[in-house]
């Protein structure tokens, strides 16, 4: 047979449906996304205040290297001038104190001088472009221009000073050789001809030519255009302020905090462990989630959600109960186990109940076992009756039939108490109530039990079973291989991926198979957080209105007060130290 539902397989998914789920999913994190467009407004409101008297005035200087022929084109500007060191040279402290002896800028306001200068280059430009932030435009101005005429004052005593000692220095070289060079002139013209005056005038020679060369260079050097650059735009006082305004500011503000609140909310969505989205939950338990039940009005409405004013909590059940009908894992034993994951079993108890009320309604003979044995409510909240002597629960020679318990520790549940419940418009059907039990795993994996499940294998019957969560008792696994089929109840934001791994996991190794998830919102005053019981869970009894009482059977009673009236003995292997439900081999699933 082909199943209808293909847990392991998840549909695939096109690009943009991933970034709008992932967007939703960062829409969840308000009070990250509100955090952050807050702190950017904050800082919009600090940047706007703070630039509000602030003004900026600009100078540019071109750049010259030194030349005898400025027309020459064969010498690059950009290879004579380094314009990064230029640049340094330009925000030195030597600089900014030729400005302050030029504006009369005391020493403890020398730093504040130069804090207010900025100096940049345009790319592939020999161009100094001087920009200074003061509080007035009178003072931007004033001291942008300060700061080029100081830079421009500088490099021009730093080129003539490099000048000077070149000529200096060809001086000094030259000096010696003309004054051999007159010596030996002198002598020339002492000397008789013939080859003695001859060779002298050989070396009056070269002295010359050394003396004319060093006369070269010195002349050179002397005839060079020293104008170390020019100032093509001197600032001018600003006519408006500096900074965007308060209107500019608070929208780059909010722009600014909202990418901040965004990032936040995406790194906190990476590490939160619980789901994020209905395709986190199928793929941790690999089963589809069939329904997200709306949030519910009000904590102590009844389990029931036929006959409310508001219809869309009982078609919610409907659509599941239709979708498990329909799936042929679950067509083939029509029985169901219904779990929690931990914490509360509210809402389990809900999906149990609305579920069984929905496959009566299409006509099958329904039994809800209500397997918590520990906390067991549905009774009192249940508007049940008795009903007559139920074929599922015949237990020859047990307490159905007058008997008692076994000596061997047997428990009481099952006892054959059967109730009817009426579920209104949908009919009605069987509840086999739980009660408190002094051994609940020999309860429910006793012979009586099995017997009791197994009544699905009638035609036209279907059994569910009501389960603690799963994480927090071994009481599901004992019914597991019983039920095979399980629906997980749970709150995506209160459980973690983990939790739903494992649950799986347990449940795959114990012999049953996940048949899907009912997810709803957190209840009414439940704490989120792992494994922290709601005051629903601590307080199950609701205040509703009376409901009718189911019968009990005096046997039983008299039983549990015999019980109560022996002294309690601790007989060994009983079962009440340590019970081994069963051992699971995990293998390859």
């Amino acid at each position: 047979m082909i199943e209808t539902n293909r847990p392991a397989a998840v549909p695939a998914e096109d690009e943009p449906d991933l970034l709008r789920d992932q967007f939703k999913q960062l829409l969840r994190y308000r009070r990250l996304l509100g955090a952050g467009v807050g702190i950017g407004l904050l800082g919009g409101v600090y940047l706007g205040i703070s630039t509000a008297d602030t003004y900026v005035a600009t100078a540019d200087i071109v750049l010259r290297a030194p030349t005898d022929d400025p027309f020459n084109p064969s010498l690059a500007p950009d290879k004579a001038i380094n314009i990064g060191s230029e640049r340094q040279v330009a925000l030195s402290s030597s600089i900014a104190n030729e400005a302050a002896k030029k504006l009369g800028v005391s020493s403890k306001d020398f730093a504040g001088l130069r804090s207010g200068l900025q100096v940049t280059n345009p790319p592939q430009t020999m161009v100094l472009r001087f920009t200074y932030t003061a509080s007035s435009p009178k003072e931007a101005a004033t001291r942008a221009n300060a700061m080029t005429e100081a830079y421009l004052l500088k490099r021009q005593e730093s080129l003539d000073v490099t000048r000077d000692k070149m000529v200096k220095g060809y001086q000094e070289q030259r000096d010696p050789v003309a004054k051999n060079l007159d010596e030996l002139v002198k002598q020339i013209n002492a000397m008789p001809a013939g080859p003695g005056r001859d060779a002298a005038y050989s070396s009056k020679t070269d002295l010359q030519s050394k003396v004319n060369t060093l006369n070269s260079n010195i002349a050179k050097l002397q005839a060079l255009d020293m104008t170390p650059g020019r100032v093509t735009s001197a600032a001018t006082p600003p006519s408006d302020t500096d900074g965007p305004g308060i209107p500019m500011s608070l929208a780059l503000g909010a722009a600014v905090g909202l990418a901040l609140g965004l990032l936040a909310a995406w790194v906190r969505l990476v590490f939160d462990p619980a789901p994020r989205s209905e395709g986190d939950v199928a793929r941790a338990l690999r089963a589809p989630v069939l329904g997200y039940l709306p949030r519910a009005k009000t904590i102590g409405g009844p389990l029931l959600a036929a006959g409310e004013e508001d219809p869309r909590l009982a078609e919610e059940f409907r659509s599941v109960a239709f979708r498990l009908a329909y799936d042929s894992r679950f067509a083939d034993r029509r029985r169901l186990l219904v779990v929690a994951p931990r914490g509360s079993s509210e809402t389990a108890a809900a999906a149990a109940v609305n579920l069984a009320a929905s496959f009566a309604e299409t006509g099958k003979d329904v039994l809800l076992i209500e397997a918590d044995l520990r906390t067991p409510v549905l009774a009192s909240q249940l508007p049940t009756g008795a009903g007559g002597r139920p074929r599922w629960s015949q237990t020859p020679g047990g307490p159905a039939a007058g008997g008692h318990a076994s000596a061997q520790g047997d428990s009481d549940w099952p006892d054959g108490r059967q109730l009817v419940v009426d579920a209104g418009e949908s009919g009605a059907f069987d509840l086999i109530p739980g009660e408190p039990v002094r051994n609940v795993p020999r309860a429910l994996t006793s012979p009586r039990a099995t017997r009791l499940i197994s009544e699905a294998d009638s035609p036209n019957s279907t059994v569910v079973v009501l389960a603690p969560p799963v994480l927090s008792y071994a009481d599901a696994l004992a019914l597991v291989d019983r039920v095979d089929g399980v629906l997980v109840v749970c709150d995506p934001r209160a459980v973690h991926r983990s939790d739903l791994s494992r649950i799986r996991e347990l449940i795959s190794g114990a012999g049953g198979t996940v048949l899907g998830a009912v997810l709803h919102a957190p209840l009414p005053g439940e704490k989120r957080g792992r494994g922290g019981k709601s005051k629903a869970a601590a307080a199950p009894a609701r205040p509703s209105a009376p409901q009718p009482q189911p019968l009990t059977r005096q046997p039983n009673q008299a039983h549990q007060a015999n019980r109560q009236a022996e002294p309690e003995q601790h007989i060994p292997g009983d079962g009440t130290d340590t019970v081994a439900l069963r051992t699971v081999r995990m293998g390859r699933r």
